[in-house]
Formats: C-alpha cells, structure tokens, sequence
C-alpha cells in the first residue's frame, strides 16, 4: 500500500469516523437513529454558511456541530418526549435534511472557502512521528481536523469503558429500568447523548464541504451516513474499532479513482463500499455474540410511567 493512498484513506474515513462515533453514542444511549445522513448534511451546509460569513476555522466546526445538535434534537424530542417510532423519525430526518441542505445550498453554489479557513486546514507535519516510514508521514502529516477526529475516537472510548458517566450511559442502554431505578435520570441521558451524536454528525458533514471539497456541492456526503450507521455494526460499538473501520471504508470509497486506469466499470467501482456494507450487515446478523453485542436497550422505547 502505497503513502499517497493510506493517506487518501485516512482523509476519506474522517467524515465517517465523526459519524460514527456520533451514532454509536446515540445507540449507546438506546436510541436508534437512521437520520445521520440528514444531520451530515445539515451540519455540511450550516458549516459552509458559517466559514462563508466569518472566515473562522473555529466558527465553521462550531456552527455546523450545532447545527448537527439541533436537528438531533428534533429527533430526541419526537422519540422520547412525544415517543414517536424511532426508525420512521430517523427516515424522516434524513428526507428533512436533504431537502433543507439542498436548500439552503443553493445560494452557494459556485462559491469557495475564504482562504483564511482553507490556510487554516493546511496538513500539518509532526516532527519526529511524520518520519516514521509509510504510516509515520500518512498519519502525522494531516490536516488538524483529522487529528481532532482521531482525539475524538479516543476521548469517547475512554468516556465510555472509563468514567462514571460512561458506565451510566451503558446502563441506560442495556436496560433503562434498571437504571432509573437505581436513580439515574434517564431521560436527560438520552437527550444529551443524541444532542452530542448529532454533533458528530454535523462536524463529519462540514469536513466535506469546508475541508476536502473545498465548495458547496449538493447531496455532497453521498451517502456515507448509511455508511456510517453499518460502521456501528462493523466495529461492535466500540470507538477504537471504529477507526479502523473508518479508515477501510474511507479506502474502499475511494478506490474507484485509484483503478480508473484499469478496464473495469466505474459504475461497479462506486459500488463497492455499498456492497461491503450489504456483506458486513449480513455477516454480522448471522453472527450471535455477546461479546460486543449492541444494546438491549436498543430502539426499544422507555416508558417511565410503565417501569
């Protein structure tokens, strides 16, 4: 594998990581949301908006993290305050968010990032580490959204299997009964934790639109939160397992415009992360295991009054 690619991969499985996460966070709280595509889009166009009207690196992530917090919020509200099914609001977030950044995106259409944000996310070389041969240059030698992702991965695992808080969260997950019983606020839980998946989703969303692209492209994360939502599954809910799966599907969507030279369809080549993704959902429903397995709590809505 070659420098230039493992680091096309690495830059490919960022918006997917963030997503990831995002998602996993929000499963992890119990609640199954199908709208990551939706939130990536809005964080995307949110993102975009706000680097366009303030030349801010800083102001661009926020914007579209909050962006992404808000849609999830429409989400959270549906599902656990009003108790809606959460695979129909997820699907309509998702129909919600592709027609708003569509929207909204058409007024920057054409448009670039100022170059004070496009500096800003220039790749930064790590002294010493960017030596390494092969993986040193490929992995220190990104831009600083790339490395936040990667701190992100992290930070999340060690929220989750490391801190109080992080053990509560699993607990609300695998059984909310048991949970509010023993005292812990179940529904703020999940209100926060979705709010901080959707987040991920929009900061992943504007990578695309402020970071890689750098221009306004409609339906620009084409379809990787679908992706996203089978890295879950792929990587057993586990945020470091995550980065890896990130960083292979990131190669696989990308691989299409390393084979052009050879004579095999593009249309087949786009296809390839998708159908990974068709194997990886099979494979992984076929396979029973505890170990790793996905909440039980899992889309199965809580209702206090009947504890």
């Amino acid at each position: 594998m070659s420098y230039g690619f493992l680091t096309a991969m690495i830059i490919a499985g960022t918006p997917l990581l963030f997503a990831t996460l995002g998602e996993l966070i929000t499963e992890k709280a119990g609640n199954l949301n199908l709208g990551v595509e939706g939130m990536m889009l809005i964080g995307a166009v949110a993102g975009f908006g706000a680097g366009m009207a303030t030349s801010s690196p800083f102001m661009a992530i926020l914007g579209a993290g909050v962006a992404g917090a808000m849609a999830a919020f429409v989400y959270g509200f549906l599902t656990i305050s009003l108790r809606a099914n959460q695979v129909v609001s997820g699907l309509s977030l998702t129909i919600f968010g592709t027609g708003l950044s569509s929207y909204l995106g058409t007024n920057y259409i054409g448009q670039r990032m100022p170059a004070e944000i496009i500096s800003a996310f220039e790749p930064l070389r790590i002294p010493i580490l960017s030596k390494i041969p092969v993986i040193g240059q490929a992995l220190f030698s990104q831009d600083i959204y790339v490395y936040f992702g990667l701190f992100c991965a992290v930070l999340t695992g060690v929220y989750l299997y490391k801190t109080r808080f992080g053990l509560n969260l699993r607990a609300v997950g695998e059984n909310p009964s048991s949970a509010d019983a023993a005292g812990l606020n179940v529904t703020l839980y999940k209100y926060i934790h979705i709010l901080i998946g959707g987040a991920f989703a929009g900061i992943g969303g504007a990578y695309l639109s402020v970071v890689d692209v750098p221009t306004w492209q409609d339906n620009i994360t084409a379809g990787r939160g679908w992706i996203a939502i089978a890295l879950v599954i792929f990587a057993r809910w586990n945020p470091f397992k995550a980065i890896f799966g990130a960083v292979l599907f990131g190669g696989l969507s990308i691989i299409g415009f390393r084979l052009q030279h050879l004579n095999i369809s593009q249309s087949l080549l786009n296809m390839l992360p998708y159908l990974v993704t068709i194997i990886v959902l099979t494979a992984s429903s076929a396979k029973k295991s505890k170990l790793n397995a996905p909440p039980k709590g899992l889309s199965v809505p809580y209702f206090r009054e009947e504890r």
